[in-house]
């Protein structure tokens, strides 16, 4: 038999170039829009209250500032130390439950009660809880992220073991595979993407309840310093650091998402077969 010649398209990576460099111009454009609008906005005083809405100019003027004097680099590495240490620490308990509690029925029967009420407790208003038992210091700022971080990957992983095809069960064993071979060739793998979901989530989630727990008890980080130049009516400087929390979020949230492409590409493969 003759072997089967594979046939690439010379313009397979041009267009894909082409994909990418549009999605960056229309992501660029927007954002330059809205920046220009909010320039043009605050230098013809169209809002109520000018004070409180500076020129976009004058507020990467205060970033650079800050950046300049330290201050942003100390703020942005001590909230991302405790953000990542939270966010950490919650995956470390949220997916081995998760699996737990999906994967054995009468587990999760006995768990889910007790899981749904304290789903429901929102979040932030625990942290007077959290600093009644911990203190006013890093333990208590790091154990309000693990509570927020905990919910969102623990939901995921459930779904996830629960969602696994029963056909595929059925079959694993039939071929005699142990319980845990199951699981790590079968169920785990299904269940990887919800996983995955809950990661990236959680990821946004530990930045923003980290910035109102600093908002409300530090003398550090960013949230602190966004409270402290509310607090003295230093409106860019504020701004600035709502720029940074900003950008961070989306950062994290674009890597973790080509990470997710990259680790489950064989989903949009299959799909395609």
């Amino acid at each position: 038999m003759a072997k089967k010649e594979i046939i690439k398209d010379p313009t397979a990576k041009k267009n894909i170039f082409l994909v990418v460099s549009r999605r960056v111009f229309f992501a660029s454009a927007s954002i330059l829009a809205f920046l220009i609008l909010w320039e043009v906005a605050a230098r013809l005083k169209l809002v109520s209250v000018p004070a409180f809405f500076p020129p976009i100019s004058k507020i990467f003027g205060a970033l650079a500032s800050e950046a300049e004097k330290g201050y942003l680099w100390k703020n942005l590495f001590i909230s991302l130390r405790r953000s990542l240490l939270g966010f950490f620490i919650g995956l470390l308990v949220a997916i081995p439950l998760g699996l737990l509690v999906g994967w054995f029925k009468t587990f999760g029967d006995l768990l889910n009660p007790l899981l749904q009420v304290f789903r429901n407790l929102p979040t932030l208003a625990l942290l007077p809880v959290f600093v009644m038992f911990f203190g006013i210091g890093e333990v208590s700022k790091v154990s309000v992220i693990v509570w927020g971080v905990l919910w969102y990957t623990l939901l995921n992983t459930i779904s996830g073991v629960r969602s696994v095809d029963p056909q595929l069960v059925k079959a694993a064993r039939s071929m005699g595979t142990g319980n845990l071979r199951l699981f790590g060739y079968v169920v785990l793998p299904a269940a990887l993407p919800f996983i995955f979901t809950g990661v990236r989530i959680s990821a946004t989630v530990s930045i923003l309840i980290l910035i109102a727990a600093e908002m409300m008890g530090a003398s550090t980080g960013i949230g602190y310093a966004m409270f402290f130049y509310q607090a003295n009516f230093l409106i860019p400087e504020m701004f600035a650091y709502i720029i940074v929390m900003a950008v961070l979020g989306t950062g994290l949230n674009f890597i973790l998402e080509h990470i997710e492409k990259i680790s489950f590409r064989w989903r949009d493969d299959a799909g395609t077969t």
